[in-house]
Parts: C-alpha cells; sequence; structure tokens
C-alpha cells in the first residue's frame, strides 16, 4: 500500500479534501503540518524543496509529491476505484462540478471566510462583495441540492468532497448558518457526514491554530 505524507494546516479546506478522501478509501497518511500563517510556502526555501506552486496542500504518494486538489482526487478516485465517474456522462459531470467548485464556490468562500475571520480588520466593502457573489454561488448550489441527492446524483463523488469542505467549517468561521439559509445544502452536508469514516475538518486535521479574529 502506498505511504502517504500529507502537507496542510488545519484551517484549509483544500486540505481537508484530501484528507478527507484518503480517510473515506481506508487510507492512513501522515500529517506535516505547515506554518501557513508564518508566511513559509511563500518562502523560496519551501518552493524549492516542496512545492514550486507555494500552495497547500501537498500529498506526497511514496515519496513523489503530488499538487492541485482537483487532480489529486480524480487520482485517488481512479486508484481505488471509489467516489469518481463510473460512466463517460458521470466524468463529465465530476469534472464539471469540480471545475465550478474550485473556480466558484471554493475559490470565493476560501477567500471570504479568511478575509472574515483570520484578519484583524477586514475590509467591509470586500466582504460585501464576497458574500454577494457567495450568496448567488450557494443558490445554485441549494436548487441542484433539492433534485439531487449529491453533486451527480444518488450517490457521493469527489466533487461533493471538494464543494463541501469550505463550507464545513463552524458557522463562526464562515458567516452562514445553512441550516436556516440554505436547507438543501445542510441536508446534503449531512449525508456526506453520515458516510462511514467521516471526520469533521479540525478532528481530521489537528495542529496549531491560525488566530482567530471574529
Amino acid at each position: 500500500m502506498p505511504i502517504y505524507r500529507l502537507h496542510y494546516f488545519p484551517e484549509s479546506g483544500n486540505s481537508y479534501k484530501l484528507a478527507l478522501m484518503l480517510t473515506l478509501c481506508g487510507q492512513t497518511f501522515e500529517p506535516v503540518w505547515t506554518d501557513f500563517g508564518g508566511g513559509v510556502t511563500r518562502t523560496p526555501q519551501w518552493r524549492q524543496t516542496v512545492n514550486p506552486m507555494g500552495e497547500i496542500p501537498v500529498l506526497e504518494e511514496d515519496g513523489e509529491r503530488l499538487t492541485q486538489t482537483a487532480p489529486i482526487l480524480l487520482k485517488l478516485a481512479e486508484q481505488y476505484g471509489r467516489f469518481g465517474g463510473e460512466t463517460a456522462a458521470e466524468k463529465f459531470e465530476v469534472l464539471r462540478w469540480l471545475f465550478w467548485d474550485n473556480h466558484k464556490l471554493t475559490g470565493y468562500m476560501a477567500t471570504y471566510r479568511y478575509h472574515r475571520t483570520f484578519t484583524p480588520a477586514p475590509d467591509p466593502h470586500v466582504l460585501t462583495y464576497f458574500r454577494k457573489r457567495l450568496d448567488d454561488f450557494l443558490a445554485i448550489l441549494e436548487q441542484h441540492l433539492q433534485r439531487n441527492a449529491f453533486a451527480i446524483g444518488d450517490r457521493p463523488t469527489v466533487a461533493d468532497f471538494s464543494m463541501i469542505a469550505y463550507l464545513s467549517f463552524p458557522v463562526d468561521e464562515t458567516g452562514y448558518d445553512f441550516a436556516v439559509s440554505h436547507p438543501a445544502i445542510s441536508a446534503w452536508l449531512a449525508r456526506v457526514a453520515s458516510l462511514p469514516g467521516w471526520r469533521s475538518p479540525y478532528d481530521l486535521l489537528p495542529g496549531k491554530r491560525l488566530t482567530h479574529y471574529v
């Protein structure tokens, strides 16, 4: 079996995506806490030795460093024969929702949450702009999940694990109480959380935490 090491920090939803996928596939990994708050990922040394793209997470598989969460999720799905698309149409749908999540939902929620919760003086105009975009994206997802149990139909895939990640952090960080504002999303999150082996972000990724300003 492969030996995995995951470079992460606990607040990283992208790190959670990979940690959750590995866990649900029955795999263990060595957690490698990274001082993101201290700026280590922006240092020349870290970029030369860990990830030249300067991003977290990094997944080591038998010593090979893999970067960019979406392609890693797809690789693991194929490798373990779980949580991927089975037909050409399903594979297209998985990719469609992964791209949408990376460009829209994760892209905006990660930035909004970080600015809102982990910066000492967030700009209210920036927060308002991001909140408006997020409300639109969440409305799209809410409508989709009113008709579908999961992203591509009646079973979970890596598209779900990608989209739930930043929505799974506490309300005081995201600023959204989905049970009140988006009941279909809330029910979907609960369905994913009922999968055998599921664990919450801070349970799955322990370690020194960023300063919380909200």
